[in-house]
């Protein structure tokens, strides 16, 4: 009988101490650790968040649509090509973006920070500056373009800033300085891009056609490749430098594309090679002169073959405006600097003697 009562005891004593506890859990208030103050923004950071707001609502996201047909049914279908960013150049709804984002499309869609969605049209194209220019038809709601710096005068080591789309992930800011200068990068079989700023600003798929911005939120380049094995951000990305853009993209709106001036002359590539091979020569070769061209006004001499099938070579460009002239891609990419009616000199050597001859482009 004792032993059922201390059972008992011991019963009623465990539920007494387990409702206790319980109680005693539920009244427990929840105290959260209190924060540390706040201290204020450095300077840059404000700069840099002041920089992001001013400048992401001109930022666009660009996604593109190719038409395929059934090959049983011939019917076409649209379905989704690629992704790449944008940026909005002027307030008529012309929007600059990188060649290769839109190479092949049948259509683009542009999106904004604000969620509204537009349709755009190519108003034409730069492959050898890996530039396009679509406009939106609808430009409703008035998108502030970019303020437009300068390229000749950057430095290594000044500050940049990159928006844009990154793996679909819509207005992602990155930042760093500017690497490099001058760098070259090859497009594809037929050309190559020279003159491209490398930054170690981070650089990923999606990015491509986004702008470049300096401190002061200008745009210096627009972001065409990055280097990496992996295909992700290594720390190398290159943007072609806004000088370029300006030209290219101002001759694409007024005259739906864009012609480099030129000398008046006829050149070759596969046969200025093979004559730097066969003749130990250095800069481009002047294969014939147009009649009635600014390089014949100018007195430049073309190539000939003679009674032995023998060539006998023309004027060999070697510099322009003291420019060192190795190739004509060189060539070609520093007539990307000037305009129709600007005045170079040209370096030539004719019969092993240097001279000088004045040209104006065409």
């Amino acid at each position: 009988m004792r032993n059922i009562q201390t059972f008992f005891l011991f019963v009623v004593a465990f539920v007494l101490a387990l409702l206790l506890l319980t109680q005693t859990n539920i009244i427990q208030p929840i105290t959260l650790k209190e924060p540390t103050p706040k201290a204020p923004l450095y300077f840059d950071e404000t700069q840099t968040i002041k920089l992001f707001k001013d400048s992401s609502p001109s930022v666009a996201f660009i996604t593109t649509k190719v038409n395929v047909q059934d090959y049983w049914s011939r019917n076409v279908y649209t379905i989704p090509q690629g992704t790449g960013s944008g940026f909005v150049w002027d307030d008529k709804g012309h929007i600059v973006t990188n060649y290769h984002v839109i190479k092949g499309a049948s259509g683009a869609s542009i999106r904004f920070n604000d969620g509204k969605n537009y349709s755009a049209s190519l108003v034409g194209a730069s492959p050898q500056h890996d530039l396009a220019v679509l406009k939106i038809s609808t430009f409703l709601d008035s998108k502030p373009p970019l303020k437009i710096g300068t390229s000749h005068d950057l430095q290594v080591g000044q500050k940049v800033f990159t928006i844009g789309n990154p793996f679909g992930l819509d207005y992602t800011l990155t930042s760093g300085i500017i690497s490099a200068l001058n760098r070259t990068l090859d497009g594809d079989k037929s050309f190559v891009i020279e003159n491209l700023i490398q930054t170690d600003a981070a650089i990923n798929p999606g990015n491509s056609g986004g702008p470049l911005l300096d401190s002061s939120g200008r745009l210096i380049g627009v972001n065409t490749a990055i280097y990496s094995p992996s295909g992700a951000s290594a720390g190398v990305g290159f943007a072609v430098p806004v000088d370029v853009v300006n030209r290219v993209v101002s001759a694409i709106i007024a005259k739906g594309k864009y012609t480099r001036p030129t000398l008046g002359i006829t050149i070759n590539k596969e046969v200025n090679e093979m004559i730097q091979r066969e003749y130990n020569t250095q800069g481009v070769v002047v294969l014939d002169v147009k009649q009635g061209s600014s390089a014949q006004r100018a007195g430049l001499q073309g190539s000939k073959i003679d009674y032995y099938n023998q060539i006998i070579l023309g004027d060999i460009i070697t510099q322009i405006d003291g420019k060192r002239v190795t190739s004509i891609t060189k060539l070609l990419n520093l007539l990307d600097n000037y305009q129709v009616g600007d005045r170079v000199v040209l370096d030539i050597i004719r019969n092993e003697q240097q001279s000088k001859v004045e040209v104006v482009l065409e």
